[in-house]
């Protein structure tokens, strides 16, 4: 039996004190990151901080090294796999490439989780998933496959699945990337929508400043294998930290390195290092 843990009510995801590395890389150091119950929180941080790597831990798909991955009182990285599925049931997830399946249409992509995971008559399926793509804007289009999709239909669809089980947390994993500016404003408001009408969780991992930072009750900025900030939009945006300002505002130069760490270049390209 897997162990129910103590904990703040209020957070629906408490991340205690994580360690977790890539061989000799070192993605988090002592970790620590709360996502409050019903609200909309951001992890923004520049490529390859652990954005994604957190979203695996929530969901069980990874494990750290050491610490604790408590999502709704029940701690994951303990939990056998019936009871991480039987969990998993309570979370939905749009994936960065949204994942449809692609010889499936609109209709029986976003039906998908209730076939597997319900024994719900067709129906009743049926009326769930229409309600559902009403909701994204596509019961129209519930006949069309993947290919003959847009890329924020797409997404649309992804998103109309991650909510058909009406989870109890939807995690995003860089929702808003490659789309143009109508759909983008499209993806950003229905996860405002639905995280407030559904009375849902939302966790939000991007790299987009403006667009999480609007959606955001909380926002945390991860770097070097901690968080280096957290607070409100308001506060994000003009907290004076040389880290925090060099990725909200978008600069070319400040901490966050431009070169990956490399032998020196003069040496290098005279052929005194090592290839």
């Amino acid at each position: 039996m897997a162990e129910t843990v103590s904990g703040d009510s209020e957070n629906f995801v408490d991340l205690r004190d994580l360690s977790f590395c890539y061989g000799s890389r070192v993605i988090f150091d002592h970790f620590s990151l709360q996502v409050p119950r019903g609200k909309v929180t951001v992890i923004m941080g520049p490529s390859g901080c652990g954005k994604s790597t957190l979203l695996g831990f929530i969901g069980g798909r990874q494990r750290p090294q050491s610490g604790k991955v408590i999502v709704n009182g029940r701690q994951v990285n303990g939990l056998a796999k019936r009871d991480l599925y039987e969990l998993r049931k309570s979370m939905g997830m749009m994936f960065q490439n949204s994942a449809l399946l692609t010889d499936l249409d609109v209709f029986d992509n976003v039906a998908f989780p209730l076939r597997t995971h319900t024994d719900l008559p067709a129906t009743l399926i049926r009326k769930l998933v229409l309600m559902k793509l009403q909701q994204v804007g596509l019961r129209g289009a519930r006949h069309l496959l993947p290919a003959e999709l847009s890329g924020g239909m797409t997404r649309r669809v992804a998103l109309a699945r991650a909510v058909v089980l009406d989870p109890l947390m939807v995690m995003y994993d860089e929702p808003f990337t490659g789309l143009d500016p109508v759909s983008m404003g499209v993806i950003v408001k229905l996860i405002r929508e639905l995280n407030d009408s559904l009375c849902m969780t939302s966790v939000v991992v991007t790299h987009d400043v403006p667009e999480g930072l609007s959606i955001a009750d909380r926002v945390y900025l991860l770097g070097a294998g901690n968080v280096v900030a957290s607070g409100d939009p308001d506060y994000m945006r003009t907290f004076d930290h040389p880290v925090v300002r060099q990725f909200i505002d978008g600069l070319p130069d400040g901490p966050v390195a431009y070169h990956y760490p490399a032998e020196d270049y003069r040496q290098e390209l005279l052929g005194r290092a090592q290839p």
